[in-house]
């Protein structure tokens, strides 16, 4: 049966009756007696003794950890946290032609966000274009298209507004607890078996900014592995680019990684928009219809994250039931799809458009 930890005042009361029983005539009820203090005093070194322990109980399995000790696990299993990383990309500069844009300029977004450009630029035809890092690492340093950053301190003819047309990407944040901890009781449970479908599944994960993996053996013929994988937290849509496909397939190929006998081979899955169309939503009481939207909408997809694969239905009753349980919903009607979203091999749903009707 399990152990269960007494209370303080359970400790208290145990003490008290332990020093009457062996100092006969002694009274450890009355506040200001030495036998009371004496107990109290024992009592809360014993209960911190017992809070201990049960720290302690908690550290030394792998799905208990605290942050700190769960890092301590993964070494041993030579499974580290995958670092946060920082948000890069290129903004446009416009100005007198010849200006130059030195390395080191910082830009900022609307928050406080700085960006540091890489080299010296030189405006030309009117516009200079400028590669930039985020200053701290995180998703946060991430940018739609478009976004627009000023520069800190002004540059002499330079318009103080820049642009980055093609957004800002690659910002990841540091891997969480729970994603850690998912990985190291995946190596426990599931040792290398010298190219096993899940030793690809484990080493995709290693890569930076993967977060789901799907493996297919013998997909393209006998020998081959398919890896699809999603970087949901990298990209708007969750799809890889062609670097992320170039990274993760260099890692899976290094000589400690696949059987020299496979030939792997990681692909992004192909997205495709799952657009919905709803008509008539009300709002609860007190709700506002643009919060009860986003709220939808956030929902949705949580859905497709969780259960959208490629070559995967989605079923139209689980997007009827993400758009019910969303805060303040409180009616509407689901105009399209009609029917289950099917999809071919390889292409996944990925979040469209929702028209509100």
């Amino acid at each position: 049966m399990p152990f269960t930890t007494p209370s303080l005042t359970e400790l208290v009361e145990r003490n008290q009756a332990d020093m009457e029983s062996r100092l006969p005539g002694a009274d450890a009820a009355p506040r200001r007696s030495n036998v009371n203090a004496l107990s109290r005093v024992h009592s809360g070194v014993v209960h911190g003794l017992y809070g201990f322990q049960e720290w302690i109980w908690a550290q030394v399995l792998t799905d208990t950890a605290e942050a700190e000790m769960l890092d301590r696990h993964g070494s041993i299993w030579g499974i580290g946290r995958i670092a946060a990383t920082y948000a890069q990309g290129n903004v446009e500069l416009t100005g007198p032609d010849g200006t130059e844009i030195p390395a080191g300029t910082l830009l900022q977004r609307s928050g406080g966000r700085e960006y540091r450009s890489e080299v010296l630029v030189t405006i030309a035809d009117g516009v200079a274009t400028a590669a930039v890092t985020a200053s701290l690492a995180g998703a946060e340093g991430n940018a739609a298209q478009a976004a627009k950053l000023s520069l800190v301190s002004p540059i002499a003819g330079v318009d103080n507004q820049a642009t980055a047309a093609d957004g800002l990407t690659n910002g990841t944040d540091e891997e969480t607890d729970d994603s850690l901890r998912a990985r190291i009781l995946d190596r426990i449970r599931q040792p290398p078996h010298g190219g096993a479908g899940f030793d690809y599944s484990k080493w995709t994960f290693e890569v930076l900014g993967v977060t789901r993996v799907w493996v297919y053996p013998k997909e393209l013929g006998l020998g081959t592995v398919t890896i699809r994988f999603m970087m949901d937290d990298t990209h708007a849509d969750g799809i890889p680019s062609a670097d992320d496909v170039a990274a993760v397939q260099a890692h899976i190929d290094r000589p400690d990684k696949r059987p020299v006998t496979a030939e792997p081979i990681a692909a992004a899955p192909i997205g495709v928009a799952l657009n919905l169309t709803i008509s008539g939503l009300a709002a609860g009481p007190g709700e506002d219809i643009n919060t009860v939207r986003a709220a939808i909408e956030a929902e949705v997809r949580d859905l497709l994250r969780r259960e959208a694969e490629p070559g995967k239905t989605i079923l139209i009753s689980h997007i009827r039931e993400a758009i019910s349980i969303a805060a303040g919903e409180h009616d509407h009607t689901l105009v399209a799809p009609v029917a289950d979203v099917a999809h071919a091999t390889g292409a996944i749903a990925v979040m469209g458009v929702i028209t509100w009707t």
